[in-house]
């Protein structure tokens, strides 16, 4: 038994990690697929060679300027909104979650259990309502419509709270004890001590925001406000059948979240660690 419990075990790593392996190839060959396509000509497109026999890198430049199509307007718009979502994001769930876990009011868990109900509601039956809403104030076509709706997460103040309710109730005391006011502990103990939520958090938001689709294409009716997403699908209308360029748009589409995640992978993970930790 002793003989073949290692072999047993060694066996069952080497599956676990071929299957991890293949999962991971089914992951990042649509990806690999999209990067050579976008170098390919148009008449290369429907060639059962994946690479390229003549790479065509002007395709990125005949997206980038392209006459009838603002596709680095597209890219600010992405990032303006998705940067401006964020950082209200963090600012109203981490305030929420401070009131939810240090903060002593009648109801306060009541409430809590109420807001976290609205995670159950699906998205599409708050558009209508929200849709109505932007309608009464003037915010249709806008930034600020895009921006608004989007910018309070009961997730967000989920997750912000429970790494607050870890944090030692002696603080608090000690702060107050010292003279600082609620704001004060919130911006200068609490805050900086769920730094790795908040950077969880921003990293979610970000990547969800930027490839927002559904509510810019309600919103958005002029050209020069539309986000990337929505500028792909008129991006296929113009140029139709043009695989190789839509390509070449997708794979610009997808650098900056690239980029985000390379960068802060480490901070993403320490996140999720410290909080399954905490939970």
């Amino acid at each position: 038994m002793s003989m073949s419990s290692p072999k047993a075990a060694t066996r069952n790593a080497l599956l676990v990690h071929l299957l991890l392996l293949s999962i991971a190839a089914s992951m990042f060959l649509p990806f690999l697929w999209m990067v050579l396509a976008s170098f390919k000509p148009l008449n290369e497109i429907q060639s059962y060679n994946p690479v390229p026999v003549n790479w065509q890198i002007g395709n990125y430049a005949e997206v980038l300027y392209h006459p009838h199509i603002s596709f680095v307007k597209y890219y600010f718009n992405s990032l303006f909104v998705a940067s401006w979502v964020t950082f209200l994001t963090l600012l109203t769930s981490s305030m929420a979650a401070f009131a939810f876990a240090r903060l002593q009011w009648p109801g306060r868990d009541r409430v809590f259990k109420l807001y976290l109900a609205t995670m159950m509601v699906p998205g599409v039956v708050t558009m209508i309502p929200n849709y109505v809403l932007l309608v009464k104030l003037q915010l249709l076509d806008s930034y600020a419509g895009l921006i608004i709706p989007a910018s309070f997460s009961a997730f967000g103040t989920f997750m912000l709270r429970q790494f607050m309710v870890t944090i030692p109730q002696s603080l608090d005391e000690a702060a107050t004890i010292d003279g600082a006011s609620p704001g004060r502990l919130f911006w200068d103990i609490i805050l900086p001590l769920s730094r790795p939520g908040l950077v969880v958090l921003a990293i979610f938001t970000f990547m969800g925001n930027y490839g927002s689709f559904f509510w810019p294409l309600i919103v958005i009716k002029t050209e020069h406000l539309r986000t990337l997403p929505v500028g792909m699908l008129f991006f296929d209308t113009v140029y139709g059948r043009q695989i190789n360029l839509i390509m070449a748009a997708s794979v610009m589409n997808v650098i900056p979240l690239m980029i985000a995640f390379l960068f802060l992978q480490r901070y993403l993970v320490k996140g999720i660690q410290m909080g399954a930790i905490k939970g």
